[in-house]
């Protein structure tokens, strides 16, 4: 059995120090289990070629690949799972992934404050189209986990199930974007991803 690597994929404008991202590092490395959370740039493919990367790596070293993808992160991991070379051995948990955010971004193009930084992020009009050119439709469902809540604030949760048919669907009555009451649910997700 092939030791496993769990790759976190953190939102727009979000960081590795989110605090999904810190307690997914922190009671993994309680089992011995490797997690990876890159500082994803705000261009998209940028962002791809860095989880591309960690995720190379983490297969150089004879590991299995698990990927977490929160809001945009989820997209992303959508798009990893349907085009990298292995993605017949991966499995995915999205937790409340952006189901479309070439046309929810739309509004957001220009100087925006990063969430956990000073840093100012510059998202470009040409950043819509690398979105919309990641679209892909879902060929494995059954190595996904959606993960949404009823209670998002910013994503609709019925897009989320709509976008990925027939994957595991772990819905959540009430909670919010950032699922604040995340620690309930990690249990759940923890299980889907390590297993085989």
């Amino acid at each position: 059995m092939k030791p496993i690597s769990v790759l976190y994929l953190h939102g727009f404008r979000s960081s590795p120090q989110s605090s999904k991202a810190v307690m997914i590092r922190d009671d993994l490395a309680q089992s011995g289990i490797g997690a990876v959370c890159p500082a994803l740039d705000i261009a998209p493919e940028l962002a791809m070629a860095q989880i591309n990367a960690a995720i190379d790596e983490c297969l150089a070293q004879g590991h299995q690949v698990r990927l977490i993808g929160s809001s945009l992160g989820g997209f992303f991991a959508s798009a990893i799972m349907e085009r990298h070379p292995s993605r017949n051995e991966f499995r995915a948990a999205l937790l409340n992934p952006a189901p479309w955010p070439a046309r929810d971004l739309a509004p957001y193009v220009g100087e925006l404050p990063a969430w956990h930084t000073n840093e100012i992020l510059n998202f470009r009009q040409e950043y819509i189209d690398d979105l919309k050119a990641l679209e892909v439709g879902i060929t494995q469902p059954k190595r996904y986990l959606l993960v949404a809540a009823k209670g998002d604030e910013l994503l609709d949760w019925k897009e989320m199930v709509a976008r990925y048919p027939k994957a595991h669907h772990y819905i959540i009555e009430g909670s919010d974007h950032g699922l604040s009451d995340f620690d309930q649910h990690w249990p759940t997700i923890k299980k889907f991803l390590l297993s085989s």
